[in-house]
């Protein structure tokens, strides 16, 4: 089964980034096979045999915390659920760099754009699947928004941009 694992942080601190190099090696002790990174920001693309989500995320969180020393939350989906996750982007004729999806460990309902609008500028926001989209319209450093997408008011999850996206779901085919 191929499989997506996002990682919600690569900075160790004290000015210490994960390599991915190190990553690839780290998933492949854990026995996961052609492990692939995308960029340098924590996006892996590897093989393993069919396993609930939860139980790759909790391998990957644990192996991770043991060889850097440090807990970093990691989202992972199946290939076949990154596929469909890139296919539903909502915004698909903006550029690609003001587009993220917040992809999320427990999926949202719709009741988090209320919850968001009141943070919202000019954005677009939707719920697909459960995961969270936003049109940035530029750049995403200028907005208010921002400072709603964290973990602890939306619940675990990692933004990628949707050039990221779709570049993970070229690697997977």
């Amino acid at each position: 089964m191929i499989t997506v694992a996002l990682l919600h942080s690569i900075v160790l601190g004290g000015g210490r980034r994960v390599v991915m190099a190190d990553l690839r090696a780290m998933a492949e002790e854990l026995g996961y096979r052609n492990c692939r990174t995308l960029v340098s920001t924590g996006n892996l693309v590897f093989e393993t045999e069919r396993s609930p989500a939860g139980d790759i995320e909790r391998a990957l969180e644990a192996a991770f915390e043991k060889r850097f020393g440090k807990h970093v939350d990691i989202i992972v989906r199946t290939g076949s659920d990154w596929l469909k996750l890139a296919a539903g982007n909502p915004f698909p004729a903006r550029d690609g760099s003001e587009i993220a999806v917040r992809v999320m460990r427990t999926p949202l309902d719709e009741s988090v754009l209320g919850l968001l609008e009141r943070h919202r500028g000019e954005e677009k926001i939707a719920v697909v699947d459960g995961d969270l989209w936003v049109d940035f319209g530029g750049k995403a450093s200028g907005t208010r928004l921002l400072s709603a997408l964290t973990t602890k008011k939306l619940g675990i999850g990692t933004s990628r941009n949707a050039n990221t996206v779709a570049g993970l779901a070229e690697m997977i085919g």
